[in-house]
């Protein structure tokens, strides 16, 4: 659904970045005053002041998705706070992570940019969750919109804290698979965008993109997604194993949210608007390619 064309695009970005803005002021605030004493906190209490705010203005405006770059905005600032707050860690390490989160943060949020139509639309799921969710809209908002994938993110980034701040052990082996990982999924993930818009401007209604990237898995762009937070566990399982194993809830929460709710979701709606989609389900895995798989078809039409 549509919202009122009165808040152009231009408009609407300045909206956006004047809300984030405020809401780094509350985040700043909340740091101040919780201080040193618990880190892991500290940065989640300021978190979520953060995600309040941005709250507050998507309920004014009445469109959740003022929250939608939140995911790809606050990384950035987490791993600002834990190279401020290090105390032993590798210097290389901490070069190497940055540089990744602030590739993905930058992509991620050119991308949506790239193909956010402005405040007179919002996101089609939230749509389809404030109709279905047996509560009032504004909670399924804050619930849903806004606060539970501020807590996915948290919990990913989890593993900066060793990485960047904590973690004493040196740059090793491991820390080099990390970066494979972490950098082919950003690459994955960015190959997969730029197929698919390409594909979106030239598609007729009812068409299956069934080529590049696409072709051997119906969600490219989330295995890239997993990889990112999957890599980024890895840097800091590498940087302090013993006492950071348990950072592993961030990509194993990342999994379940895509494998069950993102993916049923978009794979649910492409069946009722494309006619061939449960024939490309069966011949497209969701995520991970099939070890043996046949040659990939032409897009079904």
């Amino acid at each position: 659904m549509s919202r009122s064309p009165r808040v152009g695009r231009i408009e609407s970005f300045a909206i956006v970045v004047g809300a984030y803005l405020v809401a780094l002021v509350a985040a700043l605030w909340t740091v101040v005053w919780m201080g040193d004493a618990r880190p892991l906190a500290t940065v989640l209490v300021a978190d979520l002041a953060a995600t309040l705010v941005v709250f507050a203005f998507s309920i004014a405006l009445d469109n959740g998705s003022m929250y939608d770059a939140y995911w790809s905005v606050a990384p950035p600032f987490l791993v600002a706070y834990w190279l401020g707050h290090a105390t032993d860690a590798s210097p290389l390490r901490q070069a190497v992570v940055t540089a990744l989160v602030l590739a993905w943060a930058i992509r991620l949020t050119a991308n949506w940019a790239r193909g956010w139509p402005g405040l007179h639309h919002e996101d089609w799921r939230y749509e389809q969750l404030y109709a279905t969710a047996p509560m009032p809209k504004w909670l399924v908002s804050l619930l849903g919109v806004h606060l539970f994938p501020t807590i996915q993110v948290y919990l990913g980034c989890l593993a900066l804290a060793p990485a960047l701040a904590r973690g004493g052990s040196p740059f090793g082996v491991l820390d080099g698979m990390a970066l494979l990982l972490t950098g082919g999924a950003i690459l994955l993930e960015t190959v997969a965008d730029e197929q698919m818009r390409a594909f979106a401007r030239t598609k007729a209604p009812g068409d299956i993109m069934d080529g590049g990237v696409w072709a051997w898995s119906r969600h490219p762009n989330y295995l890239g997604e997993l990889g990112f937070w999957w890599g980024l566990f890895l840097f800091g399982v590498a940087a302090d194993p013993a006492s950071w194993w348990w950072t592993v809830s961030g990509p194993l929460a990342m999994t379940c949210m895509f494998l069950f709710a993102s993916i049923p979701l978009l794979d649910g709606r492409s069946l009722e608007r494309r006619p061939g989609y449960a024939e490309h389900m069966r011949r497209v895995p969701a995520l991970l390619p099939r070890p043996t798989r046949s040659t990939p078809r032409p897009s079904d039409r």
